[in-house]
């Protein structure tokens, strides 16, 4: 582990920390005097670890001003086993604290979770983050990304990861839906927070997230990626009104191809109607009610941000005409893939999906494949098969087509 707290910047999509004896005359000093974190992460690689941890409470401007000059420190994909904490998000400057403490704003929280037992590694970050947002009121915002493939905490070490049976995991999802029940007609942002501190990897973590990037809008700058790649931050309304797009369904075991235009008649803060009804979503893009049931809390289908190595969970329950289905699913992010969809080629999000569906008391596991277009935050295709008794029942892909968004 390697946690540095001082001066960093960024040049040429590169990070980084400044000695306490640099002596900056111009960038070209830069590359000479200044530690390369490229250098941290081949370090790591070479030493053979089993885990690495990079934290970095250090986002600074370039002092040179030309058109290298970039603020705060570039984003990193994390490698293999390696998990990345930023104080703030890439592209973005962090806050000193104040003079009454001896450490930054997000140190001082690092701290304070660092000491609690039991957290996973994860989730401790993921409390460390909520807890600056909320203080700095949206000015500073921690980012991390995780490739990490055991489940890691500072008191107990590694874990080795234990399946849940299908009664615990029920029993944890009821409890945690009680909690997201009572605050999810709220407006105040708190709530979410809360939430989110108790269930920082819940199965309604990611919805309760958006909900809190509608309330209190982020005061930070997106930075686009060296690639060119923008995408649609959390909390911004996903559809707007007159935006049009069909969707093909395609049966895989029968071939038969379905074709259905979608228009968007009702878009607000809470709630998407499609022709007149017939579909509703959020502004997040997860499913309310469609011609298969009434899905509580939402189908989440797209997370509220993106980034390679993202992991995250979802559950609801589907009703329909007197019976009830639970559906979980564990999701992660595997790739950058340029999709082929018919008419474009897109840069998308490639997801792994795995997941199980109980409807009284028969189980059946499904597997897939999500891709999303990180520009629109929308869902532009699936695969998926649901097995149960040893038999395929479903077997299905979708792709959206000629997309026509609204004059915004």
């Amino acid at each position: 582990m390697l946690y540095y707290a001082g001066h960093g910047l960024q040049l040429d999509w590169r990070n980084y920390m400044v000695p306490v004896d640099a002596k900056l005359q111009d960038q070209a000093d830069i590359p000479s005097q200044l530690v390369d974190l490229s250098r941290v992460l081949e370090a790591f690689k070479a030493a053979g670890t089993r885990m690495n941890i990079l934290v970095l409470d250090a986002c600074r401007d370039n002092p040179f001003d030309n058109a290298s000059a970039t603020k705060g420190l570039a984003p990193i994909d994390a490698p293999p086993g390696t998990f990345v904490a930023f104080a703030t998000a890439a592209g973005n400057v962090a806050e000193d604290g104040d003079a009454t403490s001896a450490n930054g704003l997000y140190t001082k929280y690092l701290i304070e979770e660092i000491k609690k037992p039991g957290a996973r590694v994860e989730d401790m970050f993921r409390r460390v983050r909520l807890q600056v947002r909320q203080q700095s009121k949206g000015r500073q915002v921690p980012s991390e990304s995780s490739s990490l493939e055991e489940e890691f905490s500072f008191d107990r070490g590694f874990a080795r990861l234990q399946a849940e049976n299908e009664g615990a995991r029920q029993a944890r999802y009821l409890a945690e839906k009680a909690d997201w029940d009572r605050i999810k007609a709220s407006r105040d942002v708190a709530d979410f927070y809360t939430f989110m501190q108790r269930y920082p990897s819940g199965f309604i973590s990611e919805i309760a997230q958006f909900r809190v990037d509608q309330l209190q809008r982020s005061a930070l700058v997106p930075q686009t990626s060296r690639g060119g790649l923008n995408t649609l931050a959390s909390g911004v309304h996903r559809f707007a009104l007159g935006d049009e797009f069909t969707l093909v369904t395609t049966d895989v075991l029968t071939r038969v191809a379905t074709r259905t235009a979608q228009k968007v008649t009702l878009a607000t803060d809470d709630r998407v109607e499609i022709n007149g009804g017939e579909i509703v979503y959020d502004q997040m893009g997860s499913l309310i009610r469609d011609d298969s049931g009434v899905k509580d809390p939402p189908m989440l289908m797209v997370p509220a941000d993106i980034s390679l190595g993202k992991k995250w969970r979802a559950a609801f329950q589907n009703r329909v005409s007197g019976y009830q289905a639970n559906v979980y699913a564990d999701m992660e992010v595997l790739a950058l893939e340029n999709l082929e969809i018919p008419g474009a080629r897109i840069q998308t999000y490639k997801v792994g999906i795995d997941g199980y569906v109980n409807v009284s008391g028969v189980s059946g596991r499904f597997t897939g494949t999500l891709w999303i277009e990180p520009r629109t935050m929308r869902l532009v295709r699936y695969d998926r098969v649901v097995r149960g008794h040893s038999m395929i029942l479903d077997n299905s892909s979708m792709v959206m087509v000629d997309y026509r968004p609204a004059r915004r």
